[in-house]
């Protein structure tokens, strides 16, 4: 396991003022705390639930947010939790991210594989580094996208610091990590490992059309009105 001085140092986050990114230029915004809460009738009462809890009892997991060790420790146990409900009955995880730290990526991503229920990913808005690499690990034939959704694959990228001897020991540990994202994407893409080395060797925008081309997604899920996607 990472130690938590490693875990800190290759922390690959999604670009905010003063980071080196691994995401999207597009992905800083300021997080709204304003949870919706819903409320339904049960039996001679109501009940009041947050908006996130209520789709979770419809096995519905939401990553609307960057990856860091917080937000995957969320996404861990509600996998986890609906694991315990049913082994076999299928969830639904809806992504919306640019991305973030490469380790609590690979702990959801590691979790998916995991458990026995299958895991069906639509990407809606953007799937960008991470967040495209759990998109692509859902089960076969259950990964979407929808028409307007923009998906990002590129390599990994930290800020090291230190003496000679601990950059070079960093730079060892993200070309690892790099290899490794590669392999991952090789296996659920099915493209050669060539075509991927070139893929995330810089930034690579696809839209919807192209990502299900390319083997990240299953198909781009349609919906009434809309504009056929590019």
């Amino acid at each position: 396991m990472m130690s938590s001085k490693c875990n800190a140092l290759f922390r690959l986050c999604s670009k905010l003022p003063s980071q080196i990114s691994s995401s999207s230029a597009f992905s800083s915004s300021p997080r709204l705390n304003v949870i919706p809460f819903v409320i339904e009738n049960e039996g001679r009462g109501e009940r009041s639930y947050d908006i996130y809890s209520r789709l979770l009892k419809d096995r519905i997991v939401c990553l609307m947010t960057p990856i860091d060790d917080h937000v995957a420790s969320a996404v861990v146990a509600q996998l986890l939790f609906l694991q315990s409900e049913s082994g076999k009955k299928p969830i639904h995880m809806y992504i919306n991210s640019p991305g973030g730290s490469v380790t609590a990526g690979l702990s959801i991503y590691d979790t998916m594989h995991l458990i026995t229920a299958p895991i069906a990913t639509w990407c809606i808005g953007q799937a960008s580094s991470m967040g495209s690499l759990l998109l692509t690990a859902g089960e076969q034939g259950m990964r979407t996208a929808l028409p307007n959704a923009r998906i990002m694959v590129h390599q990994p990228s930290g800020g090291a610091q230190g003496t000679a001897s601990d950059i070079i020991i960093q730079a060892d540990e993200i070309q690892r990590l790099k290899h490794r994202l590669q392999e991952i994407y090789v296996h659920h893409t099915g493209q050669p490992y060539k075509v991927i080395q070139e893929a995330l060797d810089r930034d690579r925008f696809m839209s919807a059309i192209e990502a299900k081309n390319f083997g990240l997604v299953d198909k781009v899920e349609l919906h009434n009105g809309s504009i056929p996607a590019a």
